[in-house]
């Protein structure tokens, strides 16, 4: 989703989130922060991009050897848990990031950088993981106009 679309909403909201207390702002903000966060964990484990196009497919993977029992997963299955996808929040913003080792792994991916592996450099696909989609950005003015008139 494009910046302008962001700025647009926070010049909708400043209005009215000035008139709120900041106990208040902070609820809001982690509300905002956790919906966000469970919808782009279930966007990025279905391996889709914030523009909803997919995204590039994983090289293929040597078989596993008998007797391992190994699952294959999907891209990006663990680094979307609560563990490593945080959703955060003040009076001010709502902030969701991955953290530790994720968050390298993440950057990598998401800008498509190169990474050395054992002696050996490998460039990633640029996979875009975190971005607001329309549908979140929607969500989010709901989540908004609920909590105001909440207290009407």
């Amino acid at each position: 989703m494009a910046t302008d679309d962001l700025s647009r909403l926070s010049q909708w909201a400043d209005g009215l989130l000035a008139s709120m207390e900041p106990a208040a702002r902070r609820q809001l903000a982690g509300e905002m922060a956790r919906t966000l966060r469970a919808s782009q964990a279930s966007r990025i484990r279905t391996n889709v991009q914030p523009d909803g196009s997919p995204m590039s497919q994983r090289k293929p993977q040597p078989k596993l050897k008998k007797g391992r029992g190994r699952l294959r997963r999907k891209m990006f299955f663990k680094i979307t848990s609560k563990t490593w996808l945080k959703a955060n929040a003040s009076p001010s913003q709502a902030v969701v990031e991955f953290v530790g080792t994720a968050n390298r792994l993440a950057t990598i991916h998401h800008h498509g950088l190169k990474e050395r592996i054992n002696g050996r450099e490998i460039r990633y696909p640029a996979r875009e993981l975190l971005g607001i989609t329309e549908q979140e950005r929607d969500l989010l003015e709901n989540i908004l106009l609920t909590h105001l008139t909440k207290g009407l």
